[in-house]
């Protein structure tokens, strides 16, 4: 990789995840009266917040994505069978579903049943599954497991601030950009890598 690779994968990055968090915040904000970034409910001043969020959530993003290459390439080098990998790649996706399901519900004590604590994990894997199949079709069936991990665990632990909250305004607010950048990052890696469809 390049460094003028480089800079072009973190510059659309921040654009993406500055135009997805504006366009979330600002259907938030007309839609959810109650909805204000940090606190503030003033649609102008709110608007350079959800474009700093959006920044800042797209950093992140892009943090979240050196650091699984990174853990990735170390993991390779000491799990030498793919199978192994692939499989404990599969058991943290399911451990972070449950948990998105288990830990919440423990920790908000609420009164809303256990069936709503499903719906986030479900549109986590769904997104991932789709993303996973996307990221298939453009390069071939070994990047379906680790596209799959990337965009379920990495993804939610990069979400834990807002999935604190029990908010469904800032759990979308953080997950949408999150998703976009996250999904843009895995999409092109191939692209920037050169490498070609096997």
């Amino acid at each position: 990789m390049t460094l003028r690779k480089w800079f072009h994968l973190f510059w659309t990055t921040l654009v993406l995840g500055i135009v997805v968090s504006t366009g979330v915040g600002l259907i938030l904000q007309f839609s959810d009266k109650e909805f204000s970034v940090m606190g503030l409910s003033a649609v102008g001043f709110n608007l350079i917040n959800m474009i700093l969020g959006g920044a800042t959530i797209s950093v992140l993003s892009q943090m979240g994505f050196f650091a699984y290459l990174i853990v990735r390439f170390i993991a390779v080098g000491i799990i030498r069978s793919k199978t192994v990998w692939d499989l404990l790649q599969l058991a943290v996706v399911i451990v972070v579903l449950f948990d998105l399901v288990y830990l919440r519900k423990t920790n908000f004590n609420s009164s809303e049943s256990l069936l709503g604590y499903f719906i986030l994990p479900v549109c986590v894997l769904v997104i991932s599954l789709a993303v996973s199949y996307w990221k298939v079709k453009m390069t071939n069936r070994n990047a379906f497991i680790p596209t799959l991990f990337f965009m379920t665990a990495v993804t939610v632990l990069e979400a834990v601030p807002a999935l604190k909250l029990d908010n469904t305004a800032s759990s979308l607010f953080m997950l949408a950009p999150l998703f976009v950048c996250n999904a843009w990052q895995i999409l092109t890696l191939h692209k920037i890598l050169d490498k070609k469809k096997s």
